[in-house]
């Protein structure tokens, strides 16, 4: 028997060797409908805000098997909102509605996700408020195993430049909310919880929040 028919049968039986790259698959996303509210005239501009598309986002590739584990976990905030529950954070449902929207006062807030276990995190989807085309300010995206995040803090996505927020100064550019929300790459680290920071938005000095969405695989 030839040597690649004999690699060939155990790669049958025994499956990728560890340490062999991971397949990869768009990701698939349940999107909500855009809004009805139309695009204003006058938007934000600037070199720090990513211009808004008409097109279709790029595919963002995953491992294949990922899963949005963050569904139904329990979340906690910087603050009590003054609309809507923190659950509907987590809930699945992220439509350009009043009744699907949390709001938080202004200033610089976070919620926080607890995935109940670490994970392999590879994408993390959000969507702040797209019923109107806006820009969220100072949004940062960081993962830990501590739910205090003073320890085995990761920085995924930070586009606050001048520091306003205190988490140190970002590198990425704001960008407009649509129907197609933020993929933040999760670049596989393993962590427990999610936060999420921002601080108002160029339509209002409120935070808002529809939903959290976090695709990954069990760290074990």
């Amino acid at each position: 028997m030839s040597t690649a028919i004999c690699l060939a049968l155990v790669w049958g039986v025994l499956g990728p060797a560890p340490g062999r790259a991971q397949e990869k698959v768009p990701l698939e996303l349940k999107l909500p409908a855009p809004t009805l509210k139309g695009t204003p005239e006058d938007l934000p501009s600037g070199p720090n805000i990513e211009p808004l598309s008409d097109k279709p986002r790029p595919p963002f590739y995953v491992p294949k098997g990922v899963t949005n584990v963050a569904l139904g976990k329990p979340v906690t905030a910087s603050v009590q909102p003054f609309t809507g529950e923190l659950s509907q954070i987590t809930d699945g449902r992220k439509e350009a509605f009043d009744y699907d929207t949390v709001e938080f006062r202004r200033g610089t807030q976070w919620v926080q996700v607890d995935l109940g276990q670490p994970y392999r995190i590879y994408a993390i989807v959000m969507w702040h408020d797209h019923r109107y085309i806006q820009v969220f300010h100072d949004v940062i995206v960081q993962v830990s195993n501590d739910p205090e995040f003073k320890e085995g803090v990761i920085t995924l996505f930070n586009n606050d430049t001048d520091n306003t927020s205190g988490q140190g100064v970002g590198t990425d550019r704001e960008y407009f909310e649509t129907h197609e929300g933020k993929i933040v790459d999760g670049k596989g680290v393993t962590a427990r919880y999610v936060r999420c920071y921002t601080r108002g938005s160029s339509q209002s000095a409120l935070n808002c929040w529809q939903e959290i969405e976090v695709y990954a695989l069990p760290a074990s």
